[in-house]
């Protein structure tokens, strides 16, 4: 054997070994998991449904764990901040994402740095936050298909409000608007807040407004609420009948809230994660919360949680399509 020869066989042995005390390591670490504190990152603002929801998870997880939780608020750039604070952080489970549908919708409405599949995985759901389409307490509809019947009659003369493209509330409208055939002009808004004032003062139309958000001003008989965009009944709402209920089926949208790791996370890490989420959305005052939110608890095993995700994202290529929803 020739002395290059040599060599080149003695640097594949030491690599070889560097790798399994690599992998050694790492399984280590994966068993031992968690030593110290947790960070969740959430792109929401202080006070929305997913930050308020975050922060409930945060208090049991840390619970479960045994370590302390805490979240961290990182908005702006269509969540591309809290985003790159993921991807920077080692795939060790210490740095977890506090993300929402919108991971499926905005990589198919515009480009983004980043693969939605190849750079995260799944840990779990948490909740839904349900939609409900509402109207002023003065206006005219007083169902579904009043709406319908009176977008159809004048096409493109009736608006809707959303709280900006790509959100739950815009692609709940345009899954409706497809379902049953009609168009409408979109008018975006910076907040719920403001898109329920406009539409309670009639200069909106309709509105998938959050039912964390709407609930309030429905009990005061502010907004009337024409049906829920989920595909069973809300507790909160009981006489509200669903979409397909109101004579518009395929017209659902489910907004979740759920928890994602960088990928490459050790996979038993990401079992541990998923049983404390798991034990912590079976806690009796988170129930009570969510309850009093208008959310529901919904968790799944990541595998099945990667394989929806994955299933969304082609939903929402072909509903952004069918919809002629711009893209970039």
């Amino acid at each position: 054997m020739t002395k290059l020869a040599l060599e080149a066989l003695k640097s594949m042995a030491r690599c070889l070994v560097a790798s399994c005390v690599l992998l050694e390591a790492m399984s280590a670490n994966a068993g031992d998991f968690p030593t110290h504190a947790l960070r969740l990152v959430s792109a929401a603002s202080a006070g929305s449904a997913s930050d308020i929801i975050g922060r409930m998870i945060a208090n049991e997880l840390a619970a479960a764990l045994g370590v302390p939780v805490y979240l961290e608020n990182k908005p702006g750039a269509s969540g591309l901040i809290a985003i790159n604070t993921l991807l920077a952080a080692p795939p060790d489970g210490y740095t977890v994402y506090i993300s929402t549908s919108s991971h499926t919708v905005n990589p198919v409405i515009s480009k983004v740095p980043y693969d939605p599949v190849r750079d995260f995985v799944g840990v779990t759901p948490l909740a839904v936050v349900p939609n409900i389409l509402v109207v002023g307490e003065k206006s005219k509809f007083r169902s579904v298909k009043d709406i319908v019947d009176a977008a159809k009659a004048e096409p493109g003369k009736l608006n809707y409000a959303s709280v900006g493209v790509g959100t739950a509330t815009y692609m709940n409208a345009e899954k409706f608007r497809v379902a049953a055939g009609i168009s409408a002009t979109h008018i975006p808004f910076k907040g719920s807040m403001e898109a329920m004032t406009e539409t309670i003062s009639g200069r909106v139309d309709y509105f998938f407004a959050p039912l964390v958000s709407a609930f309030p001003l429905v009990k005061e008989g502010r907004l009337k609420a024409l049906a829920v965009g989920t595909n069973k009944r809300l507790a909160l709402l009981p006489n509200v009948p669903t979409m397909a209920e109101a004579g518009v089926a395929n017209a659902d949208y489910l907004f979740w809230i759920g928890m994602l790791v960088p990928a490459k996370t050790p996979r038993a890490t990401i079992a541990k994660l998923n049983q404390a989420a798991k034990r912590a959305l079976e806690a009796r005052q988170v129930r009570e919360q969510l309850e009093h939110l208008g959310a529901e608890p919904y968790s799944m095993s990541a595998e099945d949680f990667d394989a929806r995700i994955k299933a969304e994202l082609d939903t929402n290529a072909k509903l952004v399509k069918s919809a002629g929803i711009k893209t970039d």
